[in-house]
This record gives C-alpha cells, structure tokens and sequence, in this order.
C-alpha cells in the first residue's frame, strides 16, 4: 500500500473500531489526527503517514482487538495481520509515545521489538508529539497535563501511572525536538 489514500482507508477503519465501543477513545484519536495535520509543515511526504498513524494508534484498546492488554502490540498486530496495513503505519502503531518502555513493564519488549522494529525517529517523535498534546476528549493541551493526566487517571502505583512517569523526560524531549523543527520551519524565508 502506497502512503496516498492511507488517510481515506485509516479514518474509516479506526471509526469502526472505536467509535461506538470506545467514543471518547475515537474522539481523542480525531484529535491526534488533527494535531497531525498541524505539524505537517515538518513530515514533507510523510504527513499522509503520520496522520494515519495518529487516527489508528489507540485501535488496540477495541474489546475485539485486545488480546495482550498492551495495545500499541494489539493494535499493530491487527494491522499487520488483519488489515495487512502499510508496513511504516503498523511499526508507528506499535512504538507510539514510548511504548518500549510499558512493554518492558509488561514483560512484552521482546514481542515488540521482535515483531516490529521501529520507525524513522524524527516520524516517533512526531507521533508522540500528537498524542501528547491532546486530551482524551480530542483537544490540545501540553505534554506535563497529558502525563499528569495519565498517571491521576490510572493512578501514580499502578504499571500504567509508573510507566508514563518514567517515559515523561523522553515525551518532554520528543516534543522540544518537533517544537524545534516546527520552529526552524516557521524562521526559514519564503
């Protein structure tokens, strides 16, 4: 599958997915996409991927999907699988917003890296970037609120509110790194 029309097959796919059995997950997934589009400026060709890989990243929380209970995996073992999606698109899934470090919490980082290897840097970053900086009713915040949120909403002992403390530098370095080629992006003449 070639990275043109991935946005037209990924929004109606993961609409499918979340949208009546996990309505705000699918808000917040909308609200990834559009912070997505709003970084554009950075991707050059790889905006269509990103945006695809921002509406589909959470598509492992579906009750049919969730297998593992660790759903960057769920999610991009589906799309592998079941969707036979865009290779890129799948590994973006399946490493979104540092899920390197939950696997290694849940005892699944050999699956994760053994399955999928990930994804150009500068395009994880990215990712993370979207998802960071919106809530899960789909509209911007920042990323200290996003992980603070995370952590009260699973609570601060648990394997999630842990993990998300853990991955906050990385998330906080992984926006600062978008927010600078934003900012180079906006400085360069016309």
């Amino acid at each position: 599958m070639s990275t043109t029309g991935l946005t037209e097959w990924a929004y109606p796919l993961a609409e499918s997915l979340l949208s009546d059995p996990l309505p705000r997950r699918w808000k917040h997934s909308l609200g990834v996409a559009e912070r997505a589009r709003s970084v554009a400026s950075i991707l050059g060709a790889d905006a269509e991927l990103i945006e695809a890989a921002a509406v589909l990243h959470d598509i492992g929380y579906a009750p049919d999907l969730a297998k593992t209970g660790f759903h960057p995996l769920d999610g991009a073992r589906y799309l592998r699988d079941v969707a036979r999606a865009d290779e890129r698109v799948t590994r973006l899934v399946a490493h979104h917003s540092c899920a390197w470090m939950e696997a290694e919490a849940r005892g699944l980082r050999e699956e994760l890296d053994g399955e999928f290897s990930p994804e150009a840097p500068h395009l994880v970053d990215a990712l993370c970037y979207c998802d960071m900086n919106t809530t899960p009713d789909g509209t911007p915040t920042n990323p200290v609120d996003r992980v603070g949120e995370i952590a009260g909403r699973y609570g601060p002992d648990s394997l999630i509110g842990t993990f998300i403390r853990r991955a906050e530098p990385e998330i906080l370095s992984s926006t600062a790194r978008v927010l600078g080629r934003l900012a180079a992006v906006e400085r360069q003449p016309m």
